[in-house]
């Protein structure tokens, strides 16, 4: 039996029009806004203002705070906050992230990267902080909120909700960059940080939250803090399960922060890449999320996971190819089409996989481990080494190599699968409440 006997297609559709996917659609968007702001959006500002490919690229380090939100993830799960607590301690926390988000947003707003490269930094870092932050919340919301059954299509709404926030700023800043400066560019996307708050406040506390441990001591407050993380290791296999989300990723990281070079590199103009790059790339996107949805439903968790893997690894021949063939339309729409699709099937199945992996009793925390793992080594990478290897390999070779660094994490995945590793290490995320995520038979 793998699982899927007497399932109909149609049963992939349903889930996406409850309640809490919908949520998590909303919660999406607020997610993805502030990343934009420092990601693509932040890279073209400083391409716009002559700022060198090195420095650039080095920017991508502002990522990395997003890998260290682990560190304080606890005090969203742990720390009742004052007055504004009794909204309860996830909505409460929507609230107040959301806002540190916005005045973050503002303050690069208003920072000039030609006058002072150092204060841009400063300030990129502030957003990441703040982002980070606001994103442990909403992680932890999202998944307190779905039912085991829902992950693979909750994560998929919060894929949609993603790209919307991301794509959606990024093209908004665009635009009102070539018309109103950067400035104004920033200051008119902190509206994308409203739908999340919006999301917690119509839902209230999620039904699967569990409540913080009561801290009456300096053990019990030490618990709150290493708790997550001693529970998450003291499982089967453990180590093996982190192994494979610190190298899964890495060539795909490695690609997606460079592109917006090759795309100057190659001469494409801002509106070239505002349809292609966010056009193009945002409905294909979103196909990959829907796709992946259903596949995620029939297929069952692991030979989505696998499949998905798979195809973001072949996603980067695609950009290879584009950089043969230069300024070529055409063959930017493809490449951004595959990558996409396949960034979304993947987007959706990966994050319902890590999303089961975790405690309820640790949701934030855990969730903030096992994210910020699946891409430091990708972002180290990226700021530290990606300028000099596209000046040194070139960019056909360099996108050659992204590939090549894709496999093992596919290799691995597979022999866990078949071991039964997953089975064993997967949370009370995973199981309790309607469904089980370890449905379906190994690859």
């Amino acid at each position: 039996m793998d699982g899927t006997e007497g399932k109909r297609w149609s049963d992939g559709f349903r889930p996406y029009v409850e309640k809490a996917p919908l949520a998590a659609l909303a919660l999406g968007i607020s997610s993805g806004f502030p990343y934009a702001m420092i990601g693509a959006t932040l890279t073209t500002r400083l391409a716009a203002s002559g700022i060198d490919k090195k420095t650039v690229t080095a920017f991508s380090l502002a990522f990395l705070v997003y890998n260290l939100k682990f560190l304080w993830a606890w005090v969203v799960d742990g720390v009742r906050l004052p007055i504004i607590g009794r909204l309860g301690q996830r909505v409460s926390w929507l609230i107040v992230t959301a806002a540190l988000v916005v005045a973050a947003v503002v303050n690069l707003a208003l920072i000039d990267p030609a006058a002072s490269i150092a204060s841009t930094a400063t300030a990129a870092i502030l957003v990441g902080a703040a982002g980070a932050t606001f994103d442990v919340v909403i992680d932890a919301f999202r998944i307190e909120t779905l039912e085991p059954r829902q992950l693979g299509v909750g994560s998929g709404m919060s894929q949609y909700g993603w790209r919307i926030g991301s794509a959606g700023s990024g093209a908004l800043a665009l635009v009102v960059a070539e018309r109103a400066g950067w400035n104004a560019a920033y200051l008119a996307c902190v509206v994308f940080a409203l739908p999340a708050v919006l999301a917690g406040l119509a839902l209230g506390e999620p039904e699967r939250r569990r409540p913080p441990i009561e801290r009456r001591g300096l053990a019990e407050g030490l618990r709150v803090i290493w708790g997550p993380f001693v529970q998450f290791f003291s499982r089967e296999g453990a180590f093996v399960v982190l192994a494979f989300i610190l190298i899964f990723k890495v060539g795909d990281t490695l690609a997606n922060l460079t592109l917006r070079l090759l795309f100057d590199d190659l001469g494409f103009t801002g509106d070239e890449i505002a349809f292609y790059d966010v056009g193009i790339g945002f409905i294909a996107y979103l196909v990959g999320i829907f796709i992946g949805g259903i596949l995620y439903a029939r297929m069952g968790m692991k030979r989505s996971v696998l499949l998905s893997l798979v195809l973001m690894g072949v996603s980067n021949l695609s950009f290879a190819a584009l950089a043969a063939a230069g300024h070529s339309n055409l063959g930017m729409a493809a490449a951004i089409g595959f990558e996409n699709a396949a960034s979304g099937f993947g987007g959706v199945v990966v994050i319902a996989y890590f999303s089961a992996l975790c405690d309820l009793r640790f949701t934030a925390a855990q969730f903030a481990l096992i994210s910020a793992a699946a891409s430091i080594v990708g972002r180290i990478v990226t700021g530290t080494t990606a300028g000099a290897l596209i000046e040194a390999l070139g960019y056909v070779d360099f996108y050659l190599l992204t590939t090549a660094l894709a496999l093992p994490g596919v290799v691995l995945f597979w022999w866990m699968s078949r071991s039964g590793m997953i089975d064993r290490s997967i949370g009370s995320a995973g199981v309790e409440g309607e469904g089980d995520a370890r449905a379906g038979d190994p690859v």
